[in-house]
């Protein structure tokens, strides 16, 4: 699975693509444990960089695709691209595990209140 459209070679432009996930096109192959999901993102080398065709002045931003598929092996045969669905994925179960995370922090601190409150004194 290539990142650039194609027309006998790659194309030199902004990567481009779509991919499906349509139930009846795919197979479930498991669940996903979101906060260790996170913990390998946050571990994850992220730098600017430039495609070598591209000015000088161009930056991007993002992993390089070989520690994304040291981090992340999803027996892909390409390793040199990251697949976008894949980006995806871990970008969206990423927010849902620091939605948790925000909502134990924030059920933590109003308990932590009500303990504070309850326990001043000439209450």
């Amino acid at each position: 699975m290539g990142l650039f459209r194609r027309s006998g070679k790659a194309a030199r432009t902004a990567p481009e693509h779509t991919e499906t996930a349509d139930t009846a096109a795919v197979a479930p192959a498991g669940a996903v444990n979101g906060h260790q999901v996170l913990e390998t993102v946050a571990a994850l080398p992220i730098s600017t960089w430039r495609y070598l065709w591209e000015p000088e002045q161009v930056r991007h931003i993002g992993p390089m695709a070989q520690d994304w598929h040291a981090s992340f092996d999803f027996h892909h045969e390409n390793t040199r691209v990251i697949p976008v669905v894949d980006a995806n994925g871990i970008a969206l179960v990423c927010i849902q595990a620091l939605n948790r995370r925000i909502d134990e922090l924030a059920t933590e601190v109003q308990r932590l209140r009500e303990l504070t409150q309850d326990g001043e004194p000439g209450r």
